[in-house]
């Protein structure tokens, strides 16, 4: 079971991030101004959506490469990545911080990092996997 101060490890561990708080005191890391994992409460709306009552505990919202690793780790593992209609199009998901393990939160922020980094940083810093 991830907790916030795991995401707050794994990012701090990377070159050039910095931790700020964003839209209504949530938490967000960036790499040189561009946000790559994230805080995300779910709105009224989302959990209309998705048919949930109330939020089921922390969501990370996290970026991706492109649509398509986003589509990828979707059908991988339901019960830990999980996307809303306000995400429908942008290449990111969004992660029951809860139900995911440590080395694959690990493997996820280091992705979502080499995704926002410019690429002469993201070059010193091995791809997971």
């Amino acid at each position: 079971m991830a907790t916030w101060e795991d995401v707050r490890r794994h990012a701090t561990a990377l070159p050039g991030v910095a931790e700020t708080a964003s839209y209504g005191g949530t938490t967000s890391w960036k790499v040189r101004g561009k946000g790559f994992v994230w805080e995300r409460p779910l709105r009224p709306r989302d959990l209309a959506d998705l048919g949930w009552s109330e939020q089921p505990g922390p969501v990370l919202g996290a970026r991706v490469p492109d649509l398509g690793a986003k589509e990828a780790l979707l059908a991988e593992d339901g019960g830990v990545y999980f996307t809303t209609p306000h995400f429908d199009g942008h290449a990111s998901v969004l992660v029951h911080l809860e139900r995911i393990a440590d080395d694959e939160l690990g493997e996820l922020v280091t992705e979502a990092w080499i995704a926002r980094a410019p690429v002469t940083l993201a070059r010193t810093v091995p791809r997971p996997g």
